[in-house]
């Protein structure tokens, strides 16, 4: 981390990506710290897993031009089906922002929410081992 003139760490801003296919040939569009981009909160107003698919919906398409940029990053990546992870992944934005963000479109009916919750509330091991191994992947 940086030193501030008093000899103090400064904090960096997350760099984060919101268009992959900007005219500017993907360069980031913005710096903007993650609380910023979630007003401050860290936990999503409802739980979702990691492995959580989402899928934008016909509305968020229609609203397009009046979306956020994240928002509107999160629609665009999620025209085919895309895991929380994928998202946070994909658009360089902490795990946690993700998760608020997709969380906030869901209650705005802007994006479809799958989850691989059982009857009885445990995560299918099947499927967290594809995902684990996945992510070792990366």
């Amino acid at each position: 981390m940086p030193s501030g003139p008093s000899g103090g760490d400064v904090p960096r801003p997350i760099q984060q990506q919101y268009d992959q296919r900007s005219a500017q040939g993907g360069a980031p569009s913005s710096l903007v710290r993650p609380y910023a981009v979630t007003k401050g909160r860290t936990k999503p107003k409802s739980e979702l897993p990691l492995e959580a698919l989402i899928s934008a919906t016909p509305t968020a398409r229609d609203e397009s031009g009046t979306l956020t940029p994240e928002w509107q990053a999160i629609s665009d990546l999620c025209r085919e089906w895309r895991s929380i992870a994928e998202i946070s992944a994909l658009l360089r934005m902490p795990l946690g922002v993700a998760r608020v963000l997709v969380a906030d479109m869901s209650e705005q009916g802007l994006v479809q929410v799958r989850t691989s919750l059982n009857n009885d509330a445990r995560p299918n091991t099947n499927l967290l081992e594809r995902v684990l191994s996945g992510l070792r992947k990366l």
